[in-house]
């Protein structure tokens, strides 16, 4: 059943992907002289993001906290990651960013070519040029007021459990004065685990939207201490959905 229900959840997916894109491109093809942070686009994805997320049989998102992102505030937003439904699930949050997104990404049909055209920071993660060019075009961002959404752990997790942050959004926060976005997602890694392409049955998912912090309220500028810091702040976070979902459960 997981097998036959996963095939057509990926068809209808496709489907969906193909009759949107000449639409999106021909959108981005128009507004590109005058939509120079490609924000059009963006906005488009999200709305792209939304349809998909919620056309997925096999799961139902709860969302938590969404209103605690100020309207017009710059925040470099930080979520675990556990699944490539992430972005999707993200996505529904409706917030104005720049993904910050893996090479590899890039040479994914559909998902590729939606990276370029929304002008997402892409990062080679072998290679120290790419990573500083990330970080030097994340900061001027910053800088004109577009939040940056990152993955400080760079990889998906393979049993659930958050990974090692690196310090790159951490380095970005201190340097630019503007606060972090803890977001902590789960059930998306149970649904779709790394590597596979079968569903593993229906999942509800959460997505939980933390409290703004202020780096300098963490008693550090150090990055590599905010990483910690905020490690154990997205662990704990993901440790009380799973000990209340549990327990209505």
């Amino acid at each position: 059943m997981n097998i036959v229900r996963s095939v057509l959840t990926w068809v209808a997916g496709l489907v969906i992907l193909v009759v949107f894109f000449p639409v999106t491109f021909l959108i981005w093809l128009a507004a590109l002289p005058f939509d120079n942070n490609r924000k059009v686009i963006h906005r488009i994805l999200l709305f792209q993001s939304a349809i998909l997320a919620h056309s997925v049989p096999v799961l139902k998102i709860h969302v938590e906290g969404k209103e605690k992102a100020k309207k017009n505030s710059t925040y470099v937003i930080i979520s675990n990651h556990q699944s490539i439904l992430d972005i999707l699930i993200i996505n529904c949050l409706g917030y104005s960013f720049k993904w910050v997104s893996k090479i590899e990404n890039t040479r994914v049909p559909f998902l590729g070519w939606y990276l370029r055209m929304a002008d997402y920071l892409v990062v080679d993660r072998n290679d120290s040029d790419s990573k500083a060019t990330m970080i030097a075009r994340a900061y001027t961002h910053l800088k004109n007021n577009t939040s940056i959404m990152i993955f400080p752990e760079g990889t998906r997790s393979v049993n659930g459990t958050v990974g090692f942050f690196k310090r790159g959004a951490f380095q970005l926060a201190v340097e630019t004065g503007v606060q972090i976005l803890p977001v902590i997602i789960d059930g998306t890694g149970d649904l779709l685990p790394r590597h596979k392409l079968i569903f593993n049955g229906r999942h509800n998912v959460y997505l939980r939207v933390l409290d703004p912090v202020d780096v300098n309220s963490l008693g550090t500028e150090n990055p590599d201490e905010l990483a910690v810091k905020f490690r154990e702040i997205i662990t704990s976070g993901l440790s009380d959905i799973r000990i209340k979902n549990g327990a209505q459960s």
